[in-house]
């Protein structure tokens, strides 16, 4: 039954789609409609997402609105803009924008286009992230060493609760991309680890549900064991140069 409920949810969203594009995008090429509810897992409040791809626009934007009482996110492009953002994505080892293009359906006239795109899109994914090296490396490590430092010795279980806060997203990203594996944003990136490594994802979420409560020791272990597997803290030897326009005469 739930899963009839959830397919026939998603028929409602991709006809709101349909209308939504015929209304507001007319002149579109092609549009990738996407999101939880066209997977099946969505709820009565997640929004659809549109990547709508027209043949030229001056400039890429984003927008948001309501549909049929669903919340839609707009995400619209021309082809040079989404190849650009595609490859952001890639870049950044976090491929929302390439997700939601290898994975959407098809909805407009030139659907040849779009699926030449969308193969673009899943052969990224299929590649995985790049090797983590360089600069955005060496500042994800300093900033796990940095917050771990930050949870050693006594604190109020309110900063203990604080510091894995900002943590989590930045140890997620070295525990991901450190494996070969995409990362994730928000609830994207428990998702991820448990289809990495269901072992590894219930010590991290462990590790951090008692942390919210103030118990640090775990969620430290756990940072220092995976800095161990890229050489350690880093700290010592760290440097990160402004900007040369880093500057304001008065």
């Amino acid at each position: 039954m739930v899963d009839i409920q959830k397919h026939i949810l998603a028929e409602r969203a991709l006809a709101v789609a349909r209308r939504c594009v015929a209304s507001r995008f007319a002149e579109a090429a092609f549009v990738y409609v996407a999101g939880s509810l066209m997977r099946g897992d969505g709820t009565a409040f997640s929004d659809i997402d549109l990547v709508v791809v027209f043949p030229s626009l001056e400039r890429a934007w984003r927008e948001s609105f309501t549909e049929d009482g669903f919340p839609v996110e707009a995400f619209v492009h021309d082809e040079q803009t989404l190849a650009h953002y595609l490859h952001a994505d890639a870049e950044s080892g976090c491929p929302v924008m390439v997700t939601m293009v290898a994975t959407g359906s098809i909805v407009g006239p030139d659907f040849d286009r779009a699926r030449i795109v969308q193969a673009r899109a899943e052969s990224m994914l299929a590649a995985g992230p790049k090797p983590l090296a360089g600069a955005s490396y060496d500042m994800l490590r300093y900033h796990v060493t940095d917050l771990a430092d930050d949870l050693r010795g006594s604190r109020p279980p309110e900063e203990v609760a604080a510091i894995a806060a900002q943590l989590y997203q930045k140890l997620a990203d070295l525990i991901l991309l450190g494996r070969g594996a995409w990362a994730g944003r928000g609830k994207w990136a428990p998702r991820l680890m448990r289809a990495l490594d269901a072992q590894l994802a219930a010590e991290f979420e462990g590790a951090f549900r008692l942390a919210a409560g103030g118990d640090a020791a775990r969620l430290l272990a756990l940072a220092d064991r995976e800095l161990a597997l890229h050489g350690g803290r880093y700290f010592e030897g760290f440097r990160q140069e402004a900007p040369l326009e880093a500057r304001r005469l008065e």
